[in-house]
């Protein structure tokens, strides 16, 4: 069995951070070791109490690491979009996103995308994904291949569309089901791969196919349900029209049993008392996507509101709305976006969000989201000083919050020193083996 022992600055969370000052949230180690064996944690530890018998050691001191980032909204299709401008949501979607996603009938085109889009995650540190395929089951086949290849967590499925779309790019109610039922049937349970029911909205379901979602999500109680909420006033006018035996557009799903505790809600932007008391009675996940949510001026999401109700929110780059694949980027963003209301988020806990925190919203943190022993050993190692302004910045740091504060506000692929999968370096750059 291949073993490892990675030796660096440490930093894992094991709650949620509180305050600034809450330090009892977190174990850092200045000179820790974290042992790796078959693709697992085994032992975290100050370096010299790691038994090195029989380990490869791999030095990336003075670097520091922490568990690999989370994020839980992203489409695969859209790779080749980012950056298309447009005036809103509604819009993108019908000049740039569904032109682009037709081309993912291609089996040849998806294979090549899927290397394509694992390695950009890889690069920012991303380890763990939850996406969007396109309408064609070759897309989500292609994502499922290429990251059971390389033993990486992943939560997608197929995009459930069969109105207000492109012919070429609508499905049907039966159509959808079946190949979904049999991607679930190929792929949920398979290595680290788990499948989203993915319905794409309620613009684009016909009630006869949100009744194929609901049987799907009815005989598949552990697939995840993923779908987009409240993103934009343009858009909730209109599913709410097209759906008007619902009360509001979270009553869409909820009449449809697509709102469980599995269940993650893209933007959630704009929603009533009556909404938000549905989505927290059923456990649901709001998910945070601040780049796009800024890009496309969809508006600004009340992080505070929603915990104030009980509601764990996920957060997410939402490529190709997205403007960034990193979540440091995205946190950059995301601090902006608290900041206009009137909220703060502090280093130690936007940290905790794209690790740990995104690991429970998926109910994960017992396999991800840590390096706790037991854990799956991915892991990103990240340099403050990457850039020169990093570093000037970094000569005036007086502690490890202004390191991490540092990295989230300037940070990118650039930060990114190496990333693990499974205790897989991904990066061609790495320190050298002792």
């Amino acid at each position: 069995m291949d073993r490892k022992i990675i030796r660096a600055r440490l930093l894992t969370f094991l709650r949620e951070p509180q305050t600034p000052d809450d330090t009892d949230s977190f174990r850092y180690f200045e000179d820790g070791g974290v042992l790796i064996e078959g693709g697992q944690i085994t032992a975290l530890d100050d370096f010299d109490r790691i038994d090195p018998a029989g380990a490869t050691l791999i030095d990336h001191r003075p670097h520091l690491v922490m568990p690999g980032f989370i994020d839980t909204h992203l489409h695969f299709p859209q790779m080749q979009v980012i950056a298309s401008w447009a005036a809103e949501l509604l819009d993108w979607l019908n000049d740039y996103t569904f032109p682009e996603e037709t081309r993912y009938s291609d089996p040849a085109l998806c294979a090549t995308m899927a290397k394509a889009f694992l390695d950009r995650l890889t690069e920012h540190g991303t380890t763990t994904a939850v996406a969007y395929g396109s309408v064609h089951a070759t897309s989500a086949e292609a994502l499922f291949s290429e990251a059971h290849a390389r033993d990486m967590r992943l939560i997608t499925g197929k995009v459930m569309m069969d109105r207000n779309a492109p012919a070429a790019l609508c499905d049907t109610p039966q159509s959808s089901y079946d190949d979904s039922k049999a991607l679930i049937e190929r792929w949920h349970g398979a290595g680290r791969l788990s499948y989203a029911i993915t319905p794409r909205f309620a613009i684009t379901s016909t009630p006869a196919q949100m009744d194929a979602a609901q049987a799907l999500a009815a005989e598949h109680p552990d697939c995840y349900i993923q779908t987009h909420l409240s993103e934009n006033h343009a858009e909730i006018a209109l599913s709410c029209q097209l759906h008007p035996e619902a009360v509001d557009y979270t009553d869409i799903y909820a009449r449809y049993g697509l709102l469980r505790a599995n269940s993650l809600l893209g933007h959630a932007i704009h929603l009533s008392d009556r909404e938000i008391g549905a989505l927290a009675e059923a456990g649901a996940k709001p998910v945070f996507c601040p780049t796009s949510n800024l890009y496309l001026g969809s508006g600004l999401f009340d992080d505070a509101r929603l915990r104030a109700a009980g509601l764990t929110n996920a957060i997410a780059t939402d490529i190709g709305g997205g403007t960034s694949y990193s979540m440091l980027q995205t946190l950059a963003e995301g601090y902006k976006v608290l900041q206009l209301n009137r909220q703060r988020l502090h280093p130690f806990r936007a940290f905790h969000w794209i690790t740990r925190g995104n690991a429970v919203a998926l109910g994960l943190q017992d396999q991800i989201g840590t390096l706790d022993a037991g854990t799956e050993a991915d892991l990103v190692v990240l340099d403050a000083h990457a850039t020169p302004a990093m570093a000037l910045r970094m000569e005036r740091a007086r502690n490890l919050m202004d390191e991490l504060f540092t990295l989230q506000v300037m940070g990118d692929d650039r930060a990114v020193v190496q990333t693990y999968v499974a205790g897989r370096a991904q990066k061609a750059t790495a320190p050298a083996s002792a």
